[in-house]
């Protein structure tokens, strides 16, 4: 309760003014209340955020005001800050599931290669058409902020080097075994 008076608006300088005025009848024509008290030692740093609100509240023996305080709306900027990041997140979450998509499609294509047994050099041909556009989307998504760099250059990675395994293993492909240089 204490944090609340944190947050009253500078309209609570004016109640003063308002309780003067202010008086509660009810329907069975009871004289009105005298006007209620004010402290007038407040700061006025007090009463700088937010706003207030003032009802009449009935209730069966005494008749009460209630003063409610609530924080001051969010400021514009930062309604545009959250927005802006809500549409971003969207944005970056097709993103990657695109990637996914696609690198999802070259694994799926490699491994059937893979398990196929007798399968001929053309038919890496569609598959590379495969890699070419994920490596395409991968560099989208490293140009425009999604992925990291170091991340797409690791997706990247992983689908050349499945790729250089199905060749292997078809014997397309004879590595070069390392030499030291002495």
């Amino acid at each position: 309760m204490a944090t609340a008076v944190g947050y009253l608006s500078s309209s609570c300088l004016s109640l003063q003014s308002k309780f003067s005025n202010l008086s509660l009848t009810n329907s069975y024509s009871q004289p009105s209340f005298t006007p209620l008290g004010f402290s007038s030692n407040l700061s006025l740093n007090v009463f700088s955020k937010g706003h207030l609100s003032m009802n009449p509240v009935e209730r069966p023996n005494r008749r009460a005001i209630v003063c409610e305080a609530a924080p001051k709306k969010k400021v514009d900027s930062a309604v545009k800050r959250a927005l802006q990041a809500e549409k971003r997140r969207i944005y970056n979450k097709s993103r990657k599931s695109e990637v996914k998509t696609r690198m999802k499609k070259v694994l799926e294509a490699l491994d059937a290669l893979m398990t196929k047994p007798d399968p001929q050099p053309n038919e890496v041909l569609p598959i590379e058409k495969l890699i070419g556009e994920a490596y395409s989307v991968i560099d989208k998504a490293i140009r425009v902020g999604t992925l990291h760099r170091n991340t797409g250059a690791r997706r990247k990675s992983r689908l050349a080097r499945r790729k250089k395994a199905v060749e292997v293993r078809h014997g397309w492909y004879t590595p070069t075994p390392a030499t030291t240089a002495s």
